[in-house]
């Protein structure tokens, strides 16, 4: 029971803190698709968090040790189920370690790529380096529509391989680029206050929390929408899910989930004004982040654990990979000027709504 409580606490930090690498990543080919101008002041905070991508994927792939620990489909006589025998084909040791690698280091390649196309870009020709990155976004985003799905299948759904949800890849983005907004807000909020991004005005913050606003929703609807689909299909496939998760002392994290993820940023986030408040955003970032990782723990721990096990051992894992995680980003915020040079972009974010 202990080796299974360590490798699920190292499956919730590491997919909580590569979610939250890779958001950066989609934050960035977003802008750049949507030609968007007000948000290259702030630019040099997702790419920050996406350069540590290759860093982030080194605890996705120790998940190898724990294979057996995690995923029942890898233990011995697991080809005696039926429904497991039927899947072999795809769920198979070798197949899905290859699909990890082969996702872990495409993701990273694009964060590598974009980092240095946009770094080449302060003191190279600006409009070339600007279509390099928006050709690079394109193919990114196509690539991680499809490897993101199948990791989120591979990483989180197959820990329950009876279990079958056709929402589940929307869900698990969902969370995914909720929880990226909130480190970027909260990292842009904490570099504002200690006068490193001076380019940075409440403009930009109301957008921000704008944006952590609406995703907060769409995680609630696509929340909702699946757990009222499965509750309503009521088919034995899919509602042993639920029916683990709303049972004993999981209620009670699980209802707490929705509360941190999106009742409180709602409500905080209502007025305009604190939307524009940075101390209002550092608590709902951080509340948010909170919830991100809930909503993992409520999808790793169930089936792995059977019962709730939240105590010094959670703690001080998260409070490592944390604590890694944010000296990194501070390495990767100071390899280059936060203020992005010869951006065609730059002079429109820095008069944003001014």
């Amino acid at each position: 029971m202990i080796e299974n409580r360590l490798w699920a606490d190292l499956l919730v930090d590491g997919f909580f803190f590569l979610s939250i690498a890779l958001a950066g990543l989609v934050f960035i080919a977003i802008q750049y698709l949507a030609s968007a101008g007000w948000w290259t002041a702030i630019r040099r905070v997702p790419e920050a968090l996406a350069s540590l991508l290759p860093l982030a994927s080194l605890p996705m792939a120790a998940l190898w040790f724990g294979r057996r620990a995690l995923y029942p489909w890898t233990r011995p006589g697991a080809l005696r189920d039926p429904l497991l025998a039927a899947k072999a084909a795809y769920l198979n040791v070798p197949f899905f370690f290859t699909r990890l690698v082969l996702f872990l280091a495409v993701w990273s390649l694009f964060a590598v790529l974009m980092r240095r196309t946009s770094l080449q870009q302060d003191c190279a020709d600006a409009l070339a380096c600007h279509r390099r990155m928006v050709r690079l976004s394109a193919a990114f985003i196509v690539t991680f529509a499809v490897s993101f799905s199948l990791a989120s299948f591979d990483w989180l759904m197959s820990l329950q391989p009876h279990w079958a949800t056709t929402i589940f890849a929307v869900h698990t983005f969902a969370g995914l680029f909720l929880g990226g907004l909130a480190a970027i807000t909260l990292t842009v909020v904490l570099l504002r206050a200690r006068g490193a991004l001076p380019g940075v005005n409440e403009s930009h913050l109301h957008d921000l929390g704008k944006l952590l606003f609406a995703f907060s929703t769409f995680w609630a609807y696509i929340w909702v929408s699946q757990y009222l689909l499965i509750w309503y299909g009521n088919l034995s496939e899919e509602i042993p899910y639920y029916l683990q998760r709303t049972q004993g002392s999981w209620l009670a994290l699980f209802a707490l989930s929705p509360v941190l993820s999106w009742a409180v940023p709602f409500v905080m986030l209502l007025p305009r004004a604190a939307k524009r408040n940075p101390k209002v955003l550092q608590w709902v970032c951080a509340i948010i982040l909170l919830g991100r990782w809930l909503d993992l723990y409520l999808a790793v721990a169930p089936p792995v654990l059977g019962e709730p096990r939240l105590g010094l051992p959670e703690g001080l894992i998260t409070a490592a990979f944390a604590g890694l995680f944010v000296y990194a980003c501070k390495r990767a915020l100071a390899g280059a000027p936060l203020l992005p040079q010869n951006d065609p972009f730059l002079p429109e974010s820095l008069a944003h709504h001014q």
